[in-house]
């Protein structure tokens, strides 16, 4: 019997111990919960206010172009004068204006090619001229040029020597000239796709009217004599007339 009752009484005194030691680890267990979501949450970035609004606004753009209505696209003036200075027509291109294309590009290879042979016309008529100046009979390349049957004798020797001489000199005046239109192609091309962005905006209505109507004008005059000094007072004066506005 008293066995039984000291057994109970250990029983009850390991049952006090599991419930006093249980209340003295939940703090401690709560404290390191408690640091542990501290570290996370200094781990893991915070998204503040200003970045959710960035990134809404970022989404925002990339659908608007993913989305962009052409028929209310308008070009840039800067951005098309740049781009037609770098690569002539593509200020053309970004303008959208692809039919103006065939025009720059074919006032390029057309003066290229005027470029290219006033320049080798000069060469030759230059070769020529200096062929037909010296006293050397072997040098004869000018006779390309004569007419079959012709040749140049000591009577008409003169007359040719200044032929070659001013062909020499008016193939080399077009190859200069051929230079500075292609020049002039490129500076067209920049021009009209600076305007053509710049008139892009412009509104072009189809309402063109006069309207006529009649109106009180308003006039100021001097009065007073001249020799006075109330001379410098003005009075005002009024009038019926007509008056016009012209829309367009």
């Amino acid at each position: 019997m008293l066995y039984n009752n000291i057994y109970k009484v250990k029983e009850l005194s390991a049952h006090w111990l599991i419930i006093a030691l249980a209340i003295l680890l939940l703090p401690q267990a709560a404290n390191a919960q408690d640091a542990t979501y501290d570290t996370l949450s200094v781990i893991e970035p915070s998204l503040t206010h200003e970045d959710s609004v960035s990134l809404s606004k970022m989404g925002k753009k990339l659908e608007k172009d993913m989305k962009r209505d052409w028929s209310k696209w308008r070009p840039d003036p800067k951005r098309a004068m740049w781009l037609a200075i770098v690569i002539p027509g593509a200020g053309q291109i970004y303008n959208r204006k692809y039919w103006k294309l065939p025009i720059i590009y074919g006032g390029f290879l057309g003066c290229a090619y005027a470029m290219r042979w006033n320049n080798q016309m000069y060469m030759d008529y230059s070769q020529a001229y200096l062929d037909i100046m010296d006293n050397d009979p072997t040098t004869k390349s000018y006779t390309q040029f004569l007419h079959l049957g012709t040749e140049i004798t000591s009577a008409n020797e003169d007359r040719y020597k200044e032929i070659f001489k001013s062909r020499k000199n008016r193939y080399r005046r077009w190859r200069d000239l051929s230079f500075f239109c292609m020049l002039g192609v490129y500076a067209l091309s920049i021009i009209d796709a600076y305007v053509d962005a710049s008139l892009s905006t412009f509104d072009i209505s189809d309402d063109l009217s006069l309207h006529i109507e009649p109106a009180v004008i308003n006039n100021k005059a001097k009065v007073g004599n001249q020799n006075i000094a109330p001379y410098s007072e003005t009075a005002k004066t009024s009038a019926i007339g007509i008056s016009g506005a012209l829309t367009f």
